[in-house]
């Protein structure tokens, strides 16, 4: 197809992942669903995917040769990339200190220093080109903290600051930087959550371990009647929105507590910038 764009979303095998990559392709676009394990525990959902339009593309986030690899391939394949979706992420939740420090670097591995690689992939083409958009599925809990989520949220903490760093960083290059904040969600990610791996850490919690195990159970009913493809139809309007209108900041479903933090912070982030000399970094204002 003349002109046909092109999209990236890695962990693509479920979840967002997956509703955001059939949202792209059947909106026209040539999609590509990254993922693991692509001919062993994820080949019926790869073809699947294939059978809709989709390529399917291997692509562990935590590893370099396998980032590097699956970059080579799209890019060779679709000449560019329009818009790159960093979805793949895992879910710890639990006690703090009941975390093994190697637990909690398995959780940055794929959330924080996951993008980070995808992004070395893929940003010079885009910022070559002057043109493109990089979409960071983020959680509300990226911007607030509760108990038993720390290791989870702090995660996405870090995602965020990457993200609206990248926001300014890129904007001079003509790419544009979306982040996009969900609730609760029934995906599978809820029944994959990894708890803390420090038993007898956490028997010394007494009846808070029990508070804790209940942090994942009030997450299930806090999905009840939510749709996923709410936040596959958020990504793909964002794709379409043109350059310089899309925000940067998107919950889904609203939230008023995280759009409030949200809309107080972003002017007080701009004068800082503003401050510093840095204005030039700042896209501009829509009218």
């Amino acid at each position: 197809m003349i002109n046909q764009r092109t999209a990236v979303v890695t962990g693509a095998s479920s979840g967002f992942g997956r509703l955001t990559a059939e949202a792209f392709a059947a909106d026209g676009w040539r999609t590509y669903a990254t993922m693991r394990n692509t001919e062993t525990k994820n080949a019926k959902v790869a073809a699947e995917l294939l059978r809709a339009g989709i390529s399917v593309v291997e692509l562990d986030v935590t590893s370099n040769a396998s980032v590097d690899a699956a970059a080579k391939l799209i890019v060779e394949g679709a000449g560019a990339v329009d818009v790159l979706v960093n979805n793949a992420g895992t879910a710890h939740f639990g006690i703090q200190e009941a975390y093994t420090p190697e637990s909690v670097e398995r959780q940055y591995a794929t959330n924080v220093i996951g993008p980070l690689r995808v992004n070395r992939a893929f940003l010079p083409s885009m910022r070559e080109r002057k043109t493109g958009l990089v979409v960071y599925v983020s959680s509300i809990v990226g911007r607030v903290v509760l108990p038993y989520s720390s290791v989870y949220s702090s995660s996405k903490w870090a995602l965020e600051a990457l993200a609206e760093a990248s926001f300014y960083e890129l904007a001079p290059f003509g790419v544009d930087v979306a982040i996009v904040e969900p609730g609760a969600f029934a995906t599978e990610i809820l029944g994959k959550t990894e708890s803390a791996d420090d038993a007898a850490r956490i028997e010394t919690y007494g009846r808070f371990a029990q508070l804790a195990d209940e942090r994942v159970h009030g997450l299930v009913a806090a999905a009840q009647g939510r749709d996923p493809a709410d936040v596959a139809k958020v990504i793909l309007r964002l794709a379409n929105a043109p350059h310089g209108t899309r925000e940067l900041r998107t919950v889904v479903p609203e939230n008023p507590i995280v759009e409030g933090i949200n809309n107080a912070v972003a002017p007080l982030q701009r004068g800082l910038l503003e401050a510093m000399n840095m204005g030039e970094l700042l896209p501009k204002v829509p009218a």
